[in-house]
């Protein structure tokens, strides 16, 4: 073997040696790819109003209901608005503020307060509760609340989308409220108060951008139901909705 050969063979064998010991350096252990593992800290800021909608029947309201959040993929403060605005007052205004983390690969455990804030006495909380994808990649959420004069609360809310297209999807969705006392300041009644089901076609003509049809039922029971009858209206809608989902 000539001079030449013998140092082709010694550089390839220098060069296995030192990636070998590359790989075995302390500090960057290799995941099961044999890629050092890293941590990913960036910072990241999402959006979305899920419902910017009017919805149409026996009396008309809009209806809004978004979350934004900001953080790690492991830890973020998150922000939820919603509420309905009907005969020129705001109603169902609720406004929530947690610290959310991270504690599987699609659910997040969150802590913080909730502030009823709309047209009816304000009414502040203390929250917690877990939000995610369940298997078949349901969105589901719920969230306990305490009052500072002893009123308990409990949201559940979920929905799915069922893709006819990659463009075209359907969302069936409900959100229902409990509450263990009455609070006539507000006409919220003890037990199931509220629920709100709805379901919605959309065409994501971007991802960031999808206008909608649909129809909703909005129910009032128990003294809820008795505390709109009292002012005039009805604890039983079904309503035709038009309006847009877009998130940034």
């Amino acid at each position: 073997m000539n001079t030449r050969a013998l140092a082709f063979w010694a550089t390839l064998a220098m060069a296995g040696l030192s990636n070998a010991a590359l790989a075995q350096a302390p500090g960057t252990p290799p995941d099961e790819h044999g890629k050092p593992h890293m941590l990913d800290q960036s910072i990241y800021f999402h959006g979305i109003f899920n419902q910017l909608e009017g919805r149409f029947g026996e009396t008309s309201s809009f209806r809004w209901s978004g979350e934004s959040w900001v953080g790690t993929d492991e830890n973020k403060v998150w922000l939820r608005t919603e509420g309905r605005i009907q005969g020129g007052q705001v109603d169902d205004g609720i406004q929530e503020l947690f610290f959310a983390r991270s504690i599987s690969t699609y659910f997040n455990a969150l802590v913080g307060a909730r502030y009823d804030l709309d047209s009816q006495p304000g009414r502040g909380w203390g929250a917690i509760g877990v939000e995610g994808l369940a298997p078949q990649f349901f969105r589901v959420g719920v969230t306990g609340y305490i009052s500072g004069d002893g009123h308990l609360g409990a949201k559940l809310e979920g929905s799915y989308d069922f893709l006819f297209t990659q463009k075209l999807i359907l969302q069936p969705q409900f959100e229902m409220n409990f509450y263990t006392k009455d609070d006539p300041m507000r006409g919220v009644g003890a037990g199931l108060s509220e629920l709100d089901v709805g379901l919605r076609l959309r065409y994501e003509i971007t991802r960031q951008f999808a206008p909608y049809i649909g129809v909703t039922y909005l129910g009032k029971f128990g003294n809820t139901a008795n505390y709109v009858l009292q002012s005039g209206g009805n604890p039983n809608e079904v309503r035709f909705v038009t309006g847009v989902r877009a998130w940034f």
